[in-house]
């Protein structure tokens, strides 16, 4: 099951702390929210870039109504003191709230299991309000059909960026793949090669933010935290 809205959000733990960290997120940090009301699932992941020691965390949501309930008011206004020291100590600090625009999956796969595909692939645009139709047809009618014409591209979801910081973004799009060989597919490359993707390219606010994640945890749920 996923929802419609995503908190995107990275940290990097204190130095000489990977293990407190781990410990705090996954049997803390994790599961309080998870037992607020409209909280639907998360997954952890590991910033694979080179000399990256981030680890981010999507929760999937109903609304995001859910981050303004009296109940997420309490978990995020009233930390323990574990989480006061962690949250002070921690840096490359993102958080980002966005609402699900569109979703396409292979035609032979399901929400679920590509939902747990081993691989997160973000892309990150700032795009010019008066861009963003001609931006967001470009992305769905040209650019993801030819993506999932490689078989371990399962899925992709675009997001309305609401709200966040630290870049001002407001589109993302989370591509799940099954295999790291999917961006050196000849699919991906027919797909960056069309005539409509350059000529966005050419317009100077088309400059992408690009990020791979490995997942480093099962999925958990409501009364399934790890």
């Amino acid at each position: 099951m996923q929802g419609t809205t995503i908190l995107f959000s990275e940290m990097t733990p204190p130095p000489g702390r990977d293990a407190a960290f781990h410990g705090w997120y996954d049997e803390e940090h994790i599961p309080l929210r998870m037992a607020v009301p409209g909280f639907v699932s998360a997954r952890r992941y590991r910033d694979t870039g080179e000399g990256a020691q981030g680890f981010l965390a999507v929760y999937e949501m109903d609304a995001p109504g859910v981050l303004k309930s009296p109940a997420y008011g309490v978990v995020k206004n009233q930390p323990s003191e574990l989480t006061h020291d962690m949250l002070a100590k921690v840096s490359g600090f993102t958080r980002y709230i966005g609402q699900e625009m569109a979703v396409r999956r292979r035609a032979d796969g399901d929400a679920p299991a590509a939902l747990d595909a081993p691989l997160l692939y973000a892309v990150w645009f700032s795009v010019p309000e008066e861009r963003c139709a001609d931006f967001d047809d470009w992305y769905e009618q040209d650019h993801v059909p030819l993506l999932m014409e490689c078989p371990e591209w399962l899925m992709v979801r675009r997001f309305r960026i609401t709200d966040g910081e630290p870049q001002p973004y407001n589109r993302l799009a989370l591509h799940y793949l099954a295999d790291r060989s999917a961006l050196e597919s000849p699919a991906r490359e027919k797909a960056r090669a069309t005539p409509w993707r350059a000529k966005l390219a050419a317009e100077p606010w088309f400059k992408g933010t690009y990020s791979v994640f490995e997942a480093i945890r099962p999925r958990q749920r409501p009364g399934n935290t790890a």
